[in-house]
């Protein structure tokens, strides 16, 4: 297998050209229904290549929740695979929201199953979770290394249980969300000009200046819009390191469906407002 341009070095360069703003791809039922369209796959495909054709062509990354695509079974799994494509084809990256985390040969297949470059999942990048220890992605890790793509590994998470895990404190004094800061600053040692191991990181978090998220990685941010950040938040939560965040936007796009138009003109607002926030930072 033949790798493609390290992740990191592609986001740079598509963060640079389009802006940093990643829009989610989130078919969830209530969004299905404010579009008028049925909770089915055709609904769900309808839904998906409508906002692959408004914005895969403008914005830096597309980000699918496999989850919702799952639900449908197999018909929704291909709907997925069509998604990925087109979004690809269309000069977006594609960041797959799966969240897995496993062990051994298990982590192995979910790799094989969105970072393998035959895999009709492929995408240009995986979140994952890091919670059975960070050692456990290294199936990942590796296949990320051959095909030339990349992950985002969950550290410091916008929802509020996330907190019992992520900020309890280890034996070295250390909180285990730094933990995995600390390993992905590792894994991106030496990488120019950006890693291609990243961290999830909630743009919803507030002050975060105990930690060190000047990873040498990207730092994909959901919680801007519905959740309550705002673009002009995002240089006070992530300090210096802010020049690498991609910040996550679903529904205060989506909901501006079904209309092409008006979600390319939403999309474009979000992505005037937070070159104006970095600008100013």
């Amino acid at each position: 297998m033949t790798g493609l341009e390290p992740f990191g070095a592609r986001l740079r360069r598509a963060m640079d050209e389009r802006g940093p703003l990643c829009v989610g791809i989130d078919p969830h039922a209530s969004l299905l229904a404010e579009w008028g369209l049925g909770n089915d796959v055709d609904g769900l495909e309808r839904f998906s290549r409508t906002v692959v054709e408004a914005v895969a062509g403008r914005v830096a990354v597309l980000k699918p929740q496999s989850a919702f695509f799952e639900r449908f079974g197999s018909r929704g799994v291909a709907v997925l695979e069509t998604t990925v494509r087109e979004a690809r084809e269309a000069g977006a990256l594609v960041v797959m929201d799966a969240k897995r985390g496993d062990i051994g040969s298990t982590m192995a297949a979910y790799a094989e199953a969105f970072l393998h470059q035959d895999a009709p999942l492929f995408s240009d990048a995986l979140t994952v979770s890091p919670y059975l220890g960070y050692g456990s992605l290294s199936p990942a890790v590796a296949l990320a290394r051959e095909s030339g793509a990349g992950l985002f590994v969950l550290a410091l998470t916008s929802n509020p249980e996330g907190g019992e895990v992520q900020h309890a404190v280890r034996a070295d004094g250390r909180t285990v969300g730094a933990t995995v800061l600390g390993h992905l600053a590792l894994e991106n040692a030496g990488e120019e000009p950006l890693g291609s191991f990243g961290a999830v990181v909630g743009a919803t978090l507030g002050d975060l200046s105990s930690y060190d998220l000047d990873m040498g990685g990207p730092i994909l941010a959901p919680g801007i819009g519905a959740q309550g950040a705002t673009p002009a938040d995002l240089p006070a939560v992530f300090g210096r390191a802010v020049r690498n965040v991609v910040p996550n936007v679903s529904r205060g796009v989506l909901r501006h469906g079904p209309d092409a138009v008006a979600l390319r003109d939403a999309a474009e607002r979000f992505a005037d407002e937070i070159r104006a926030a970095l600008t100013s930072a």
